[in-house]
């Protein structure tokens, strides 16, 4: 695993970051870690239109129209 060092982080942040933690029972590192994470995964589904992401989530749920895009619903 890899290691980060942050330098430079205003206290108010770390103070804001550990009550947060706390609030969902975890450590201060956990919990940045999750930030990371889900601020990477959301990086990654920005780059799927959203027409093929709503598919995707119901796609067990039997949809079965076709979704247009926004950029081709305009057309």
């Amino acid at each position: 695993m890899a290691q980060l060092i942050v330098r430079n982080l205003d206290d108010d942040v770390k103070e804001r970051l550990q009550q947060r933690a706390r609030r969902h029972g975890r450590s201060t590192e956990e919990e940045v870690r999750t930030i990371l994470r889900h601020a990477v995964l959301a990086d990654d589904r920005a780059d799927v239109p959203l027409g093929t992401r709503l598919a995707g989530r119901f796609a067990g749920a039997g949809l079965t129209a076709e979704l247009l895009e926004p950029s081709d619903a305009a057309r």
